[in-house]
């Protein structure tokens, strides 16, 4: 079974129950969504697949992010460590945005199991709880990583992953 590309990053600080990481910058496909998370993901499976302006099959990364707000939800595929802003094929989909994300420092905090919106709103809230325990201030919402297929059943990976300020 081929190994499935990670996003890279650096552990800086482990807490009692989550992780200090900084993130480097790296190429997103991202699709925003008023509602069904599913037309996001099969449009990112789709332009990773070949439907691309290059016809350019991508492989899967992990982790797969989500960031639910009020006006919508957001799902973005990382795309290999091997693309750049001047390589990384632009979508036929309108809907799709390809984008570098700018690096960063972000708390993280690691589940098991099927991640659904309970869980996300429990293991959010323990995070920003321990994050004022600790005197580290947000820096923007919180994004849920999901590092596993859907037909993996058993260690399931997910993580509540929210940007803080953070001087090394």
């Amino acid at each position: 079974m081929a190994q499935t590309e990670e996003q890279m990053y650096e552990v800086i600080e482990t807490k009692s129950n989550f992780e200090i990481r900084y993130y480097p910058p790296v190429m997103m496909a991202a699709y925003d969504s008023q509602g069904d998370s599913s037309s996001g993901f099969r449009s990112l499976f789709r332009y990773i697949s070949g439907s691309n302006m290059s016809a350019t099959k991508i492989a899967m990364t992990t982790p797969v992010h989500m960031e639910k707000q009020e006006y919508g939800n957001t799902m973005a595929f990382v795309l290999p460590k091997k693309f750049d802003s001047e390589t990384a094929p632009q979508p036929k989909e309108t809907q799709v945005r390809v984008y570098e994300a700018a690096g960063g420092y972000y708390a993280s905090f690691r589940y098991s199991g099927y991640t659904n919106p309970s869980k996300e709103k429990k293991y959010t809230a323990i995070l920003i709880r321990s994050l004022k325990e600790e005197g580290i201030e947000t820096a923007g919402p919180a994004k849920v990583f999901v590092y596993d297929a859907p037909y993996s059943f058993i260690n399931r990976r997910n993580e509540i992953s929210i940007p803080i300020v953070w001087e090394p």
